[in-house]
């Protein structure tokens, strides 16, 4: 089975492979349907295999595609489609389309080296908002390493493969299968170690790994097999990274020593607190010391009891002996403690009861009114309503990208408010969206265009490339809609940019003064040379073209061989 120019899903165009994992493959893809150049990840069929995999895999997808945040880069689609096998057997190959990222891989540029430590507090403050947005969403990464993480050509974070990891780990894959999708275990948090359960703060764990590695050009813990990795992060503690690399301060010492904890109650709790404490140092102050957060079983029922060397009453209660068990400490009998439990717990269940069949009234004295909903209304209507019951109104217009032109948009007071008779009501009128003319930006560079046209309130649409022989490259041609269209606040412009390519036309047999004057009109430098090869013919026709047919770069040298008989 090849990929290569397959169409997917019916939509998407496969092209070439960008990347390869250990249980997918990335292509760079274009939505034909859309027009837009996408990423896509096929997912290695056998994991296609369990049901369990395939249910969570759509879910994971479902919520990663519905966060949208710089730092994150964007589920566009998932799916899974039906493919033949070499050997005639069908498959199905799970994949998921994603925005596609021009940049480096970080764990690419640690490959390169310590990055500086300035530098490296960057690249942690951008995961770690990425973070902050994810876990506010409730989505926890579980798979945080640098070949997760990429940075574009301006140096912008981007976080990918959000669901992913809970989607194998939750499944019945095997092991084997785990392990490929979620990377080395250089990154596992101590929980995951251990097998137990994981919330955001493992993703702060493997963020403080990161950041590790960041400042050293390596990772704390290494080993000859995942399992003596994995024991290192139960067991070990790391070195602090000025050891290895002088020029991390004492200050993101510490930071990285607190993000590395073991027990996840000492580590930090938010993404927002490690981002403080990441700042403060990056700044050459030493944070102050974060308090470890209480357990919640601990502080709910007290610290379990501690065997003291001597102490006859904790051996006498560890032997069962009946004879030294005897009350030490004046409190109430254990009838009258669960009395009081019984007690409190039938006094709760009849105000729950009493609460829950409560009918829910609203008390209007006589004189009073109810402003009552108007939304959707045209104004004379909204206004007979208000009027009936006594009240004052006045009208204000103002644009609206949702509600209709000519329809009412809210009130104010809102709607359910209680008022008295001749209370003044501001009924706010929709004028439509907001009409905008779009600016002529060509000839412009597309950062300098898109912060005109965002200004007047457009969205940046999709960025084309097409050949020209006088436009310099990266430089826009026109857009869509074009200049002087009259849009409205919120619409998209899509540009059309040079791409520093010019179209070399085929000149041969065209008389020399013809053929020079096309190609000096295209901007391209031309040379001559006699070809004394042929006999001499009127006009002195071109044999030859130094640059064939087809695109060059703009202002390129060609020289035209002519027959001289």
């Amino acid at each position: 089975m090849t990929d290569d120019n397959r169409l997917l899903a019916g939509r998407y165009r496969i092209g070439d492979i960008i990347g390869r994992g250990g249980m997918s493959n990335v292509y760079v893809g274009r939505d034909e349907r859309l027009g837009r150049q996408v990423a896509i990840k096929l997912l290695k069929s056998s994991l296609a295999g369990d049901p369990i995999f395939r249910t969570r895999f759509r879910q994971e997808a479902q919520a990663a595609s519905r966060m949208a945040h710089p730092t994150i880069v964007r589920v566009f689609d998932a799916g899974e489609e039906r493919v033949k096998e070499p050997g005639g057997a069908e498959a199905i190959v799970p994949f998921i389309v994603m925005e596609h990222v021009q940049g480096i891989l970080l764990k690419d540029l640690i490959r390169q080296g310590p990055v500086d430590p300035a530098e490296a507090v960057r690249i942690t403050d951008g995961i770690l908002t990425a973070l902050e947005y994810s876990h506010r969403a409730g989505v926890v990464h579980r798979d945080i390493k640098p070949g997760n993480i990429m940075l574009t050509n301006s140096g912008q974070v981007k976080v990918m493969d959000f669901g992913i990891a809970r989607a194998i780990s939750d499944s019945s894959a095997t092991v084997a299968q785990t392990t490929a999708i979620l990377g080395t275990a250089q990154y596992f948090s101590p929980e995951q170690a251990r097998g137990e359960s994981v919330d955001a703060r493992t993703d702060l764990y493997s963020t403080g790994i990161v950041l590790f590695e960041l400042l050293t050009g390596r990772a704390p813990f290494r080993g000859e097999t995942p399992v003596a990795v994995a024991y290192q992060h139960v067991s070990e503690a790391p070195v602090a990274p000025s050891s290895i690399n002088s020029k991390v301060s004492p200050a993101l010492d510490q930071v990285v020593a607190h993000a590395l904890a073991k027990d996840r109650f000492a580590r930090f709790q938010s993404a927002a607190d490690f981002k403080v404490d990441l700042q403060i140092a990056g700044a050459g102050k030493i944070p102050s010391k974060r308090l470890p957060a209480e357990d919640f079983q601990a502080s709910l029922f007290g610290a379990p009891p501690t065997l003291t060397s001597g102490s006859d009453a904790a051996l006498t209660q560890l032997a069962g002996d009946d004879e030294y068990a005897v009350r030490t400490q004046s409190r109430p009998p254990v009838i009258w403690i669960w009395a009081g439990i019984a007690s409190v717990a039938v006094i709760l269940i009849a105000i729950l009861f009493w609460v829950f069949t409560l009918r829910e009234t609203t008390i209007v004295p006589d004189s009073s009114r109810i402003i009552p909903i108007v939304t959707g209304q045209t104004y004379e209507g909204a206004n007979s309503t208000l009027q009936q019951l006594d009240l004052v109104t006045q009208r204000f217009d103002e644009n609206s990208a949702t509600v209709p032109s000519g329809q009412v948009i809210r009130t104010d007071p809102p709607s359910g408010t209680v008022v008295q008779p001749k209370t003044l009501i501001g009924i706010y009128v929709s004028l439509g969206k907001q009409a905008v003319a779009v600016p002529n930006v060509a000839g412009s560079s597309i950062p300098d265009a898109s912060a005109k046209l965002t200004a007047l309130g457009l969205q940046i649409g999709l960025t084309n490339k097409q050949n020209s022989a006088t436009v310099p490259a990266d430089t826009i041609i026109s857009t869509d809609p074009a200049a002087g269209t009259q849009s409205f606040v919120g619409d998209t412009v899509n540009f059309l940019v040079s791409n520093g390519l010019v179209t070399v036309p085929g000149v041969e047999n065209q008389p020399l003064d013809q053929a020079t004057a096309t190609l000096t009109g295209l901007g391209l430098t031309v040379k001559t040379e006699l070809d004394t090869t042929c006999k001499s013919v009127a006009g002195h026709p071109v044999t030859t073209q130094s640059i064939a047919a087809g695109d060059a770069p703009q202002a390129s040298e060609i020289t035209l061989k002519y027959c001289s008989g």
